[in-house]
């Protein structure tokens, strides 16, 4: 908004030149997204301690230690998350680019649907929330409406076609089937957060980390000049979902400080699966569908050890690991919450810098 009222002026403010730069922009959108959460933050908790008594329903399966520890504790967090970035891009981003309001249909419908859940896991005081049926297609219904619209905005030699890391040329061109590929990148992301939201902390960091390499990816994808260098191929437009991206930023670090362990709040399914799809949507605006498949590969990971622990149980009736997902198995193994958490995020910056590496080994 404020570069669509105040670049213009540029030629009689000189000062609002500055408004040209993604990168200023960007910038701004961290520190404006980080201010709000830490202003809204402690009354929006206390609101929503007031409000839900017992806190975020604890699972029976889950580890002992939680429903002693954990018990209480807040959910619905995302939803500061989401008022933070949304107000923060909207402040920030150029709102004439139509990937910019791509990508907030999919943050603000999956967070629509998360926000859903947590409400019935409140109000029921149980675990189970939506039909998982139902939570499914309702996402694929969000994600298919922004894969077409995404689809509509890329440039024809683009749109339905997928990229391959390291290899600089090839491009695989899906037809009409980009579609649900795109919408499954989307479901997949915003699903795979979701499990990876089991300890304090463990999520955001991540989330963060992955954010601030696709702020990057975003950036050069829109650069021609960049685009050329690097051999990418370019999106025009694109580039401004790096003010998202750092948005996104900004607000997971204002979430982090009232979510670091001992939490305060939990960001509950309103921030996991509206975080987790938002980051897919820019995966498939900027052709890195695959990248994000390695920058979020612990998000990856999480998922992977449930798909395996249930498949191996239905097949032999023996488990892989102590407990699904992941960060469970250690925590049965005696490892400490914090000790977990920060290993994780070890390896989330491990996967980013691998994941950005793919833009000059080509």
């Amino acid at each position: 908004m404020l570069f669509n009222l105040l670049y213009p002026l540029a030629e009689d403010f000189r000062i609002f030149n500055l408004f040209r730069y993604l990168t200023f922009r960007t910038g701004a959108a961290v520190m404006t997204a980080l201010i709000i959460s830490f202003i809204l933050g402690p009354p929006l908790i206390r609101w929503l301690r007031s409000k839900q008594g017992q806190g975020q329903p604890i699972r029976d399966d889950g580890p002992e230690r939680h429903i002693v520890a954990k018990q209480g504790t807040p959910t619905m967090g995302g939803f500061l998350i989401l008022l933070a970035l949304s107000v923060s891009t909207l402040l920030w981003a150029d709102l004439s680019n139509r990937f910019v309001w791509a990508v907030l249909l999919v943050t603000a419908g999956f967070g629509l649907i998360g926000f859903a859940d947590d409400y019935l896991k409140v109000t029921q005081a149980n675990v189970r929330g939506l039909p998982g049926k139902l939570k499914l297609v309702m996402e694929l219904a969000v994600a298919v409406l922004a894969a077409i619209w995404i689809m509509s905005f890329q440039p024809v030699a683009l749109s339905t076609h997928l990229a391959v890391p390291f290899v600089k040329d090839l491009l695989f061109d899906l037809g009409l089937f980009f579609i649900p590929f795109g919408a499954v990148v989307m479901v997949g992301s915003s699903n795979a957060v979701n499990l990876t939201d089991g300890l304090d902390g463990l999520a955001i960091g991540p989330l963060i980390i992955a954010a601030s390499a696709f702020a990057l990816i975003a950036y050069l994808t829109g650069n021609v000049v960049f685009g050329t260098y690097l051999q990418l191929h370019t999106v025009p437009g694109a580039g401004e979902l790096a003010v998202y991206c750092g948005a996104l930023v900004g607000a997971g670090l204002g979430f982090l400080w009232f979510n670091a362990p001992p939490a305060m709040v939990f960001m509950g399914d309103t921030g996991s699966l509206s975080l987790g799809g938002g980051l897919g949507a820019v995966a498939v605006v900027t052709k890195h569908e695959f990248v994000l498949a390695i920058i979020g590969g612990l998000f990856v990971l999480e998922t992977v050890s449930v798909i395996v622990q249930v498949a191996s149980f239905k097949m032999t009736g023996r488990r892989v690991f102590s407990m699904a997902p992941l960060h469970h198995h250690y925590e049965q193994k005696g490892w400490a919450e914090p000790t977990i958490v920060i290993r994780f995020w070890i390896i989330a910056v491990i996967l980013a810098l691998i994941g950005l590496a793919t833009l000059k080994l080509r």
